[in-house]
């Protein structure tokens, strides 16, 4: 990753573009207007919550079918496999936009299903910290983004990153890196954040009392939930029941790496560095017109299972806007950006996205 020239920006990271200034508050008062037109909520609306009902049910009839000791040992593998799935799925429609203050007006109502977090393997708090505040603000600002750091030493999104004789086979080996995202988080990813000084170049805030006591606790009741009590249910060995832990994550890990990684990390977005001040030369939403993709816009599939992530765009300039209403605001984004000369960068499927960051792995696998 290209390194930081001058530290003493750590948490002062500004974007400046005198000439570009006006293209966000242009697309937001356009996106305000589609919304008073139409007199509807920017929160979710009743085929929101259907969704959401649909998900949540699924997740906990999967965990039922697997603990009622009903089935042969591979049947119950298969539920785990759905079941990672499905916490994806829970993580990506419903904890997202509960943590961004998307889901509903009520902050209570927000914090209550930002919760589901916990049950899905992730700590909310720790999230908001990463990916509210970290990722949202220096969205591919290598050494500030950590979402770039997928494997360090082993995959290479970077020439300035030191080079070795392994990177020339990660667009190979990084798919399988993906699966393992969701147990790196669930053992690793949420402890580390919540007690390092810094993340990224952004330094931690002083935790209240409380999250030290909810990180501990949830952690350890996930544990429990979903490898120690399936066992102690089932008539599974103990191996079995590892099994079925693993690949559950597995499942998880690759459907969150695949979403997260095609939203920026394809062709055409941009790594852009801080000059020796600490200034990246745009505009914070320009700066996120550079950096994010969207793909498989016209699939209804992908909006009903990803939660918006595949409207990465429109998340990024948007993100108190719950994402059932991407789709609408859509054309108005695309318009505004050509007009201020702008990239809305897309790709029209999931498969041609794919492709294009498999490129990028090829891209960055030699000098």
């Amino acid at each position: 990753m290209s390194s930081i020239v001058n530290p003493k920006f750590t948490n002062k990271l500004k974007f400046n573009n005198k000439n570009q200034t006006s293209f966000f508050s242009d697309v937001r008062k356009k996106v305000d207007l589609y919304f008073l037109e139409k007199a509807i909520s920017k929160k979710a609306n009743g085929a929101m919550w259907v969704k959401a009902s649909i998900f949540i049910c699924g997740f906990f009839l999967l965990y039922a079918l697997i603990i009622s000791n009903l089935f042969a040992p591979s049947t119950m593998l298969l539920f785990a496999v759905l079941l990672g799935i499905f916490s994806a799925f829970i993580g990506f429609n419903i904890c997202h936009d509960a943590i961004h203050g998307a889901l509903s007006s009520n902050s209570k109502i927000n914090k209550f299903f930002s919760t589901l977090f916990h049950f899905i393997g992730a700590n909310p708090y720790v999230w908001n910290i990463t990916h509210n505040v970290v990722h949202h603000t220096y969205t591919n600002i290598a050494g500030h983004d950590e979402d770039l750091e997928i494997a360090p030493g082993l995959i290479r999104l970077s020439h300035d990153e030191k080079l070795t004789r392994a990177h020339r086979y990660q667009h190979w080996y990084a798919f399988p890196l993906y699966s393992l995202a969701s147990l790196s988080w669930i053992f690793r990813k949420d402890f580390k954040k919540f007690f390092q000084d810094k993340v990224g170049e952004h330094p931690n805030p002083k935790h209240p009392k409380i999250e030290y006591f909810n990180l501990f606790f949830f952690k350890f009741l996930y544990y429990f939930l979903f490898l120690i009590l399936p066992i102690l249910l089932t008539d599974i060995t103990w191996w079995q029941g590892l099994i079925g832990f693993i690949a559950l994550h597995f499942a998880q890990g690759l459907v969150m790496g695949l979403v997260f990684q095609l939203a920026h990390v394809v062709e055409g977005t941009e790594f852009p560095t801080p000059n020796v001040e600490g200034n990246i030369e745009d505009a914070w939403a320009e700066h996120q017109m550079r950096t994010t993709a969207n793909f498989s816009l016209n699939s209804k599939i992908a909006a009903f299972l990803l939660g918006g992530l595949n409207q990465q765009v429109e998340h990024h300039l948007f993100p108190k806007i719950c994402h059932i209403h991407y789709p609408a605001i859509s054309d108005i984004v695309k318009e505004t950006a050509h007009l201020y000369k702008l990239p809305y960068l897309e790709n029209p499927t999931f498969l041609i996205a794919m492709k294009s960051h498999i490129n990028m792995l090829k891209k960055y696998s030699v000098a």
